[in-house]
């Protein structure tokens, strides 16, 4: 499968257009249809629906699309480490991350990396853990800010000197904005919006020392500020860390902890055996000295 034929095949993905595809790779009609054609004969499939007005993707296509996009990433993350220039450290780190108070730190040894080694850029993915972990997995980051649990058997990992707090948020004008923290029992038949991730829902259930799926669950998030618009509307109340949303000043929001506490560990990890770039090494480095 050659890369220059999985462009052209993001190109017509995007494009929808034979015509407008062509004119944007600056390559004959033919030609591309022609590639494209040997592509799906490789690979035994039908990548394209072919309408009358656009070209769209079947089942099959989806899927090359996200291979294609993730092959040609690491392709282009490969060409940079091995382009950079030798006589000064220069390059890219990639680090994925979750939201957490502890991106500061992060933002801490990138900072000092940079003053020292000017010419090094940092790439931020933001996702959940699941998000994060499918790209260091594939090589498409070299870190991952993860909350416990880890798979500590999979990847080397610092304990990051943080740890976050879970807690409610919800509007000032809330029932429960009068009280210090929140209990188990201030949260049953509440509307809640809560993390969709499933590492989550064990720690929430372990604390509420109840059946998690009885809570009267009205929406899910993967980003909390998307969540805090839903709560500013009145919708209901989230279920989330502290000290991502500012709800300081003229905020209509505010932050109560829950009790018994209930918080997190954040580690900073890595593939076993994996092979750094010298920005990522010396990123390393730099986190573990602060």
């Amino acid at each position: 499968m050659d890369i220059k034929v999985l462009r052209y095949f993001l190109a017509l993905s995007q494009q929808e257009s034979v015509t407008a595809a062509a004119d944007y790779l600056h390559i004959t009609q033919p030609t591309l249809s022609r590639q494209l054609i040997e592509l799906e004969e490789e690979l035994g499939v039908s990548l394209f629906t072919r309408g009358s007005r656009k070209i769209t993707l079947t089942e099959e296509g989806v899927l090359l699309r996200k291979r294609a996009q993730d092959i040609l990433e690491l392709v282009q993350k490969t060409q940079a480490e091995f382009q950079a220039p030798a006589d000064m450290i220069s390059g890219d780190i990639y680090i994925g991350g979750g939201e957490s108070h502890a991106m500061g730190l992060i933002a801490d040894a990138i900072k000092d990396l940079q003053q020292k080694h000017p010419q090094i850029c940092a790439h931020i993915f933001s996702g959940d853990a699941d998000e994060v972990t499918e790209k260091l997995d594939k090589g498409l980051i070299d870190f991952g800010v993860l909350i416990e649990p880890t798979q500590s058997t999979k990847y080397e990992s610092l304990l990051l000197p943080a740890q976050d707090t879970w807690g409610v948020l919800m509007r000032k004008d809330s029932p429960l904005a009068i009280k210090s923290f929140i209990q188990p029992k201030d949260l049953w038949d509440l509307p809640l919006i809560t993390s969709k991730q499933k590492h989550v829902d064990n720690n929430i259930a372990k604390w509420i020392k109840q059946d998690y799926e009885k809570l009267r669950i009205v929406a899910t998030y993967n980003l909390i500020f998307n969540a805090s618009l839903m709560v500013e509307k009145g919708m209901g109340y989230a279920l989330c860390l502290d000290k991502l949303i500012n709800t300081t000043g003229n905020s209509a929001l505010c932050f109560r902890p829950l009790k018994p506490a209930l918080t997190v560990d954040i580690n900073i990890v890595w593939k076993k055996y994996q092979v750094f770039s010298k920005p990522a090494s010396l990123f390393l480095q730099q986190l573990k000295e602060k």
